[in-house]
């Protein structure tokens, strides 16, 4: 029966199921996703090779790291006085006036060759480094990575790994780590370096990641030992990219290894709870991405039972402490449903609608609560459940739109991001309907991590502030002062174009629920008028082959507690609704 109800509803569900599939998927990968923000645009120019000095000058570096030397676009010639006089100032570790000395090396004011300039260049950036100005580090140490004819393009490496300990994700130093190749990558392989290796090979996976080179990606991020703190986020990382790539098994797999790992103890998780129940999530997904195929001719799904028993396996491991319960148990629902068990479906969204949980926004779970009511021929209780989505969501839509249009328009990504931190502190213009939504919508991981991009440049620029005078009106002092004031405006319009981004998609989605649900209403109309499915509707299948879903026996263990508007926190995720099918009548 379940099989000849999947074909004749095939065409209500396929859109919502085809959705379904593949949406579940692509919040796996959101939820783990740590930046999907465009890669930062080159600076403008590069080093060009002088005519100059012959004769190099090899200076040891920090680190103790080898030397590219001369080898490049340019050489260092011999030093004027006032560079060696800011080399030994370094020597020294007088960062401050170092770094002044070095700056008018890189200026030109001490007429030192374009090689001499470089190598000024460098230690200027590590200066800063030391000085805690990460970001005027940062970017020096940016141009130079953009520039593989630098004299100190290699060893840069190093402190881009430095910078990636200081600076948050949306800083972008991924971007610029994936400026080099597998091989320069290969000099921290070494015994004292290794843990930096591992740290390195993360960063470039993450590089191919983002630029959809998941083959690549898959082999650096194998190159992250078990033994590393980036090895979990590697294993996450490798899992998405096998689904990316619509290899389950594998993908699966790289996801296994991460509970393994856990319960080992594996060490440098920061939260291993949540850990636990991505890796447990995103195995549902995969799973239930992986057990449901469509008929290239009819249309209607084939459900690996197997695979779906898996996924529900996998769901009910997330904790119901998670801040992923209900996500795991409405994603469960879809499953419970292809499985045509439908009354630990409609149990499932009862739990989630509970009081509870007064910031739960899953609008679909009242779709998919219709097609159970529509896949029965229980037509007018799919019908008013469907009526009751309307009347609750269109006015909540209306108010969500509303504020959309206020920042309609370009450059508003500043003003957004303002309202931002106005909802972030529980403040801002909203209607009382619509605040619990915006504040889960904006407040997604990704989108907090810009948000502490921009309070660390603030602080960056505090720290300048309280800096000598002399420091902060020299050349340099203008030079830092410019490139926080620029990272913050670039961070800034960064964030509030990603929280646009964030809350335009609610909107959509919830537009698009209310599309389905309209869908649902054309096609109870068809089959009413013996449009959808004739056999039914003209009595070809008896009273007798119709079915009772979700009688409960109680045993030993169990007792049948009738619900009578009252939810108990202890019977949250164990709700079965008994559902009639009206198919054989």
């Amino acid at each position: 029966m379940f099989r000849k109800r999947l074909v004749a509803v095939s065409m209500v569900v396929s859109c919502v199921l085809s959705s379904t599939t593949f949406t579940r998927s692509a919040r796996a990968q959101e939820v783990i996703d740590l930046d999907d923000a465009a890669p930062a645009k080159k600076p403008a120019g590069g080093a060009k090779k002088p005519a100059g000095k012959k004769g190099n000058v090899d200076i040891d570096l920090d680190e103790g790291q080898p030397s590219a030397g001369g080898q490049g676009a340019v050489t260092a010639g011999t030093m004027t006085e006032g560079a060696a006089a800011a080399k030994q100032l370094f020597d020294k570790e007088k960062w401050s006036e170092a770094a002044q000395a070095l700056h008018r090396v890189v200026s030109g004011e001490t007429g030192d060759d374009a090689g001499n300039k470089q190598l000024a260049e460098y230690y200027l950036a590590i200066c800063l480094y030391r000085l805690k100005f990460y970001q005027a580090s940062y970017a020096i140490f940016s141009v130079i990575a953009d520039n593989p004819n630098h004299l100190k393009f290699k060893e840069t490496l190093l402190w881009l790994a430095k910078l990636a300990l200081q600076l948050p994700e949306p800083a972008d130093i991924i971007e610029r780590v994936g400026k080099y190749t597998d091989d320069q990558v290969a000099r921290f392989d070494n015994a004292q370096q290794r843990e930096l290796y591992w740290q390195l090979n993360y960063m470039l996976g993450r590089y191919k990641y983002r630029n959809r080179q998941y083959e690549e990606a898959i082999r650096l991020f194998g190159l992250v030992d078990r033994h590393s703190p980036h090895y979990v986020k590697s294993q996450f990382f490798a899992g998405i990219s096998y689904v990316q790539l619509r290899k389950s098994v594998p993908g699966i797999k790289a996801f296994q290894r991460i509970l393994k790992a856990l319960d080992e103890g594996v060490e440098g998780v920061d939260d291993e709870d949540r850990m636990r129940d991505l890796a447990n999530l995103s195995i549902a997904r995969t799973y239930y991405s992986s057990s449901i195929t469509l008929d290239a001719e009819t249309n209607a799904p084939n459900v690996n039972s197997t695979k779906l028993s898996a996924a529900v396996k996998y769901w009910n491991s997330v904790d119901e402490t998670s801040e992923y319960w209900l996500d795991a148990l409405f994603e469960e629902s879809w499953a419970y449903f292809m499985a045509g068990d439908y009354p630990h479906a409609l149990g499932n969204i009862h739990t989630i609608e509970a009081p509870y949980f007064p910031n739960s926004f899953h609008p679909e779970a009242d779709i998919l609560k219709a097609v159970i009511y529509f896949t029965n021929c229980n037509y007018d209780a799919a019908s008013i459940t469907v009526a009751r989505f309307h009347k609750k969501y269109v006015p909540i839509r209306d108010e969500l739109e509303k504020v959309l249009k206020k920042y309609s328009g370009q450059n508003q990504e500043e003003a957004f991001f303002k309202f931002l931190l106005q909802v972030r502190e529980g403040k801002g213009d909203l209607d009382e309907r619509i605040r619990p939504i915006v504040e889960n919508a904006l407040s997604d991981r990704q989108l907090l991590r810009n948000i502490d991009y921009v309070r660390l440049l603030e602080e960056e620029d505090k720290r300048f502030h309280k800096a000598p005078e002399s420091f902060q009106s020299s050349g340099l002092g203008q030079q830092v002062g410019d490139a926080l004031k620029l990272a913050r405006d670039l961070a800034v319009r960064q964030a509030g174009e990603l929280a646009i981004q964030r809350y335009r998609r609610n909107v959509d989605e919830l537009s698009e629920h209310m599309r389905n649900g309209e869908k649902i209403l054309i096609d109870i109309t068809a089959a009413q008028r013996n449009i959808l499915d004739t056999k039914i509707q003209t009595g070809q299948v008896s009273k007798a082959e119709s079915k009772i879903y979700g009688v409960v026996k109680p045993d030993e263990e169990h007792v049948l507690w009738p619900f009578n508007g009252e939810y108990w926190r202890d019977e949250l995720g164990f709700y079965r609704q008994v559902v009639e099918s009206a198919c054989g009548r």
